[in-house]
């Protein structure tokens, strides 16, 4: 077995669920897996991406419960609290994002992360991010773009760190006919690291309200309080 491979009786530890539920899942197509031997075989990396795509469709219940099994699958005993204000740093929040194009928005989106001095190589991170969305686009329906290499680069990274820029009107991003205005771009040091930020962020933008008053924002800091603020208020759910 691979190094960075599950077998059934590790993946449902990670997962938190019963053996014979990731059997059934995985017997029907609904959870990326292979035989080997007669016995199921899952990848870690394909693992993550169907964590990945899973967080993108899951209601704020859903996400409660998602932050709260990969919190228990991290091993440690305790937990240090993923937060998204922590992790934006002002000077990697720009506001309004000059940019026009997909291509451009990558770049501008990835040297606002250099901005840190957390992020050494913006070039390669653009490409890394450029690649991701030709596989499958980031954007969501609400206008939100959440940008990240296909897998974790921490040869490149200090630490953990995100972006935000919003561009002044939505630009066409992901799904035809739909318009994107705010990008964040979330750069991890591991998988594990990259599925609890993503869950974390998932909440935070998943309220209308919330995100209008990001795009009414005049400026940088004022749009980092306003992330204190709803993760404080998300804590105190």
């Amino acid at each position: 077995m691979a190094r960075d491979d599950f077998d059934v009786d590790r993946l449902a530890a990670y997962l938190h669920m019963m053996p014979a539920a990731v059997v059934k899942l995985a017997e029907r197509g609904k959870l990326p897996g292979r035989r080997v031997g007669g016995e199921w075989r899952f990848s870690a990396a394909e693992i993550h991406h169907w964590l990945e795509d899973r967080i993108g469709l899951s209601d704020e219940d859903q996400l409660v419960q998602v932050e709260g099994a990969l919190d228990r699958s991290s091993g440690a005993v305790e937990v240090e609290e993923i937060s998204i204000a922590e992790l934006l740093r002002p000077e990697a929040i720009e506001v309004p994002l000059d940019a026009r194009t997909r291509s451009s928005v990558i770049v501008k989106m990835t040297e606002l992360a250099a901005r840190t001095h957390l992020l050494w190589d913006p070039e390669k991170t653009a490409e890394a991010v450029r690649a991701r969305e030709e596989m499958h686009s980031t954007a969501l329906d609400n206008g939100v773009a959440m940008l990240h290499p296909r897998r974790p680069m921490p040869a490149i990274l200090a630490e953990a760190v995100l972006a935000l820029g919003i561009t002044p009107g939505g630009i066409p991003f992901g799904t035809a006919g739909s318009l994107t205005d705010i990008f964040f771009l979330i750069c991890s040091t591991s998988d594990h690291e990259h599925l609890r930020i993503l869950a974390r962020l998932s909440r935070v933008i998943n309220d209308q309200d919330f995100l209008a008053a990001m795009r009414g924002a005049p400026d940088a800091n004022e749009l980092h309080r306003f992330i204190r603020d709803r993760e404080a208020a998300i804590r105190n759910l």
